[in-house]
């Protein structure tokens, strides 16, 4: 069986998997906290450590004197409701009326709320069940991961080193560049587009609790960014999977003066390095043989726990993102690929299903690098010289999925604080966004969820509130699997188009 189809497969029989086992899950979902009765409502005596109370930020003391569910929805089927909690008699009837993964937000003595997104009890048969399938696929990951560092270093080394002359680099990467920026331009021009004219975020009731998002990440400008690249501890950037920036911006220059350094230097440090980067191409072989199964096992954990009560009060918002992605992907991608690439899209994009649904089942174009790479080169039949430069350079800046997301994420929560506060979305608001996401992507790492860290960045600039962002972290995991699928994507029609650039035959054959 061919390798795509098998991986198909057994994504099928993860999907199945998991969606049975979801149906098993008991009806009262873990809060993560112990309490009990007061005068007047319920006080926190324990709180688990990582627990949803934890990550609410809820602390032992605390009293809570209501539960609110739907806040803020205007959906007369779904209308909001408080309940005041008495005792503890009245928090069962609570638990069980929420679903793991549903959204509840808790009313405390002082007159703060805070949002609990609730999660599956690790003390829970079905906990024990879906722990064996997290095992194997956390063991999977830990091998992809294993493998972006070594890979991206040796590729881009090779990839330069082979190049050639000053000039040859300069023209392939001027190329390069310049199909990145446009796609993911054209990306962001899309998501923009449709989030204006649907108006997602226009009249919401979000009913946004104050949540304390300010450690996921940094708030960095793209000066920030800029001045990051540069590694001051090199070994230290290689210890780090996130700091791909910084390792790109050291291969990028070791394999330039590569080529400057005299005989026989020149040809050793080639030649040491070529072999280095075959020698992780043979270990990327072996770690894919797995594939399927590790795809399965992601799959299973994923979906098992997912809830989707959360999906529901966003499921505009959701269409608009999934709407752009796929115009994006079916529309503006594969235009460029016939018309300037002169590559049949469709039977390009079966050529890459292997790449792409990895990348769907990952949520990381850095851990799908692997695959991508060897995708493009065994059934692309794209030359390594332009895939060792090309793709890895893609995994880290070319993000046209994270960029639409980015951009219809912020105008969302834009929309909905113009339409509920004294915030006014201007033409030259919507056009900062939409440099701010071009920038923004360009430094997101190739990881899960990396795309909503970068978005406080751009809130920031707004002047927005950053608790907007944390609502959007209950239904980010779905749109991360699609939007890296449009990353990886993009990746390869990048390298396609350039190969035809340089002459190169090799991507399937000419269009007639």
């Amino acid at each position: 069986m061919k390798a795509h189809w098998k991986i198909l497969l057994w994504m099928l029989a993860g999907l199945a998997t998991g969606l049975l086992l979801q149906g098993t899950a008991q009806k009262a979902p873990f809060a993560g906290a112990e309490v009990r009765g007061v005068e007047g409502g319920l006080e926190l005596v324990a709180v688990a450590p990582g627990g949803p109370a934890a990550t609410a930020r809820l602390k032992q003391g605390d009293r809570i004197v209501a539960a609110v569910w739907s806040k803020g929805s205007s959906d007369p089927k779904r209308p909001e409701e408080r309940l005041p909690l008495a005792g503890l008699q009245d928090l069962q009837p609570v638990l069980e009326r929420s679903s793991i993964g549903g959204l509840l937000w808790l009313e405390l003595d002082s007159g703060t709320e805070r949002m609990l997104t609730l999660d599956l009890d690790p003390r829970s048969d079905l906990y024990l069940w879906i722990e064996p399938f997290g095992f194997v696929a956390d063991i999977f990951m830990s091998l992809l991961k294993m493998l972006i560092v070594p890979i991206v270093l040796t590729s881009i080394i090779t990839g330069v080193a082979g190049v050639g002359g000053f000039k040859e680099l300069r023209r392939l990467g001027g190329k390069t560049f310049a199909y990145y920026i446009s796609t993911s331009l054209l990306a962001i021009l899309v998501g923009q587009i449709l989030v204006t004219s649907f108006q997602p975020g226009n009249g919401a009731m979000l009913g946004l609790a104050q949540i304390d998002v300010g450690d996921l990440a940094p708030d960095e400008s793209f000066l920030g960014v800029i001045k990051r690249m540069v590694p001051s501890n090199v070994v230290g950037a290689l210890a780090d999977n996130g700091a791909m920036l910084q390792i790109i911006f050291f291969a990028l220059l070791f394999g330039y003066f590569i080529t400057r350094v005299p005989e026989p230097h020149r040809e050793r440090a080639r030649g040491l390095f070529e072999a280095l980067f075959r020698v992780m191409l043979l270990m990327a072989e072996w770690v894919l043989r797995l594939l399927p199964y590790g795809v399965f096992c992601l799959l299973v954990r994923v979906v098992a726990r997912t809830g989707f009560a959360v999906f529901e009060p966003l499921l505009l918002y959701m269409f608009v993102v999934v709407l752009a992605l796929l115009i994006h992907a079916g529309l503006t991608l594969p235009l460029i690929l016939r018309f300037i690439g002169g590559v049949n899209p469709l039977r390009w994009f079966q050529a890459m299903s292997p790449a792409v649904m990895t990348a769907f089942s990952t949520s990381s174009s850095s851990m799908t690098l692997p695959v991508t790479l060897e995708t493009v080169e065994q059934r692309g039949r794209v030359s390594n010289q332009v895939t060792s430069f090309t793709l890895p350079l893609g995994a880290t800046i070319n993000m046209d999925g994270t960029a639409l997301y980015e951009c219809v994420g912020v105008i969302f929560l834009a929309q909905y604080y113009a339409s509920t506060g004294d915030f006014e979305l201007t033409l030259g608001k919507q056009a900062l966004v939409v440099m701010m996401a071009l920038l923004a992507s360009i430094g997101a790492a190739g990881i899960p969820s990396a795309g909503l860290v970068m978005m406080l960045s751009i809130l920031s600039a707004l002047g927005l509130p950053l608790e907007g962002a944390a609502l959007l972290l209950a239904i980010d995991r779905p749109l991360d699997m699609l939007r890296t699928v449009v990353n990886v994507w993009s990746d390869t029609c990048g390298a396609a188009v350039i190969a035809r650039s340089e002459g190169e035959l090799g991507p399937l054959e000419p269009v007639t």
